[in-house]
């Protein structure tokens, strides 16, 4: 365990005591043993507290290549503060960090920690983070992956359960995971963000009698749309500039969202746009192995909708069922199968690698 010590600037690992000065010379060498994750952690903890008020994150590489982005402490530790405020994280609250400290999201639970002074429990990232860990969590941010892995394990999910304090996010929470989750006694969020603003800027509840379909902005945080109807963001705390996103959104008029899809992943067919996501959403219901929708060139309509699905298991029934749930415009004209669907390194679908995929089709 991390002990953040707020009042007295110290970290408290292993029995022994650091200040926060001696944590800019730590490196990677003290407190041996170490996992490579924990070596992460001191690297990570030792950039933070160098002279620089810089800091260098990566892009998740969703879209493309991961891309290095420069930021300010300050900033980040303006998140941490939202992020706290709004969960009502306190001092020696017990966080999960389960995430990797190569992006945003496993930084920014750090730099929480740091700022609320948490007590903070650290494990290898893996699908299952709550397997052979006993501690009661007041707060954890997983990626939709462990909350689904830890769901189908009995004691792994009783754990899951208890965490007071449960954010979800580096991917879409689908409609049939978010049922599993609705009656969790504690509150579950689905978060939106990005590595330009510093991890999430809004957050879903999807359980209890506040849950819903929309993302609620932090405070601070204002959203509107582009002329092409994708989100814009204005949050000072976090970005010194108004980002205009690649999310195709709807916003509702009390202020809070719902994100369509990308883009990017806009298929005009026939003169008819279809959203690659809303497709899967929907497919989710029957198709319990991993697929994507994509599009492909076609002389008559411009492009047609793709279905590409990973492995050869049976899909009895699949057409009449793509056919009962989709408009028509929306079902695919070619499905295809694939050994495995490109993702990129933080585990997403790689949409151009899926793109190029579905031209060989």
């Amino acid at each position: 365990m991390f002990r953040f010590d707020i009042q007295k600037q110290t970290l408290t690992l292993k029995g022994v005591t650091y200040s926060y000065s001696e944590l800019r010379k730590i490196g990677c060498h003290r407190a041996a043993p170490q996992s490579p994750f924990e070596q992460d952690l001191f690297g990570f903890l030792a950039e933070w507290f160098s002279p620089s008020p810089e800091i260098t994150v990566h892009t998740s590489g969703s879209t493309g290549e991961p891309k290095p982005i420069v930021v300010r402490k300050e900033q980040m530790m303006r998140s941490a503060e939202m992020t706290c405020s709004v969960l009502q994280l306190r001092e020696n609250d017990t966080a999960l960090l389960c995430l990797p400290l190569s992006y945003i999201a496993g930084k920014m639970v750090v730099v929480r920690a740091l700022i609320a002074g948490l007590d903070l429990y650290p494990v290898t990232p893996s699908g299952h983070p709550l397997a052979g860990c006993d501690v009661p969590f007041r707060f954890a941010a997983m990626i939709p992956l462990q909350v689904y892995n830890s769901l189908q394990a009995a004691d792994e999910k009783e754990k899951l359960k208890r965490i007071e304090r449960l954010i979800i996010g580096g991917g879409a929470v689908d409609a049939s995971l978010q049922n599993e989750l609705k009656d969790f006694p504690n509150p579950v969020y689905s978060t939106y963000g990005m590595t330009e603003t510093l991890s999430h800027i809004a957050l879903q509840q999807l359980n209890g009698a506040d849950g819903d379909n929309r993302y609620r902005p932090l405070p601070k945080v204002t959203v509107s749309l582009s002329d092409e109807g994708t989100l814009t963001v204005e949050a000072p705390l976090v970005n010194d500039c108004k980002l205009v996103t690649n999310d195709v959104a709807r916003i509702y008029p009390d202020g809070s969202f719902e994100i369509l899809g990308r883009k990017d992943n806009i298929i005009n067919t026939g003169g008819v746009k279809v959203q690659a996501e809303e497709v899967e959403s929907r497919l989710r219901a029957f198709i319990d192995v991993p697929f994507a929708v994509a599009s492909q060139p076609h002389p008559k309509f411009g492009e047609i909708v793709v279905l590409l699905i990973e492995g050869n298991a049976e899909l009895p029934g699949l057409k009449e069922r793509m056919e009962a749930c989709l408009m028509p415009y929306q079902v695919p004209k070619k499905t295809g199968r694939v050994n495995k669907l490109p993702l990129t390194a933080s585990g997403k679908i790689n949409r151009a690698a899926v793109k190029q995929l579905a031209l060989t089709l």
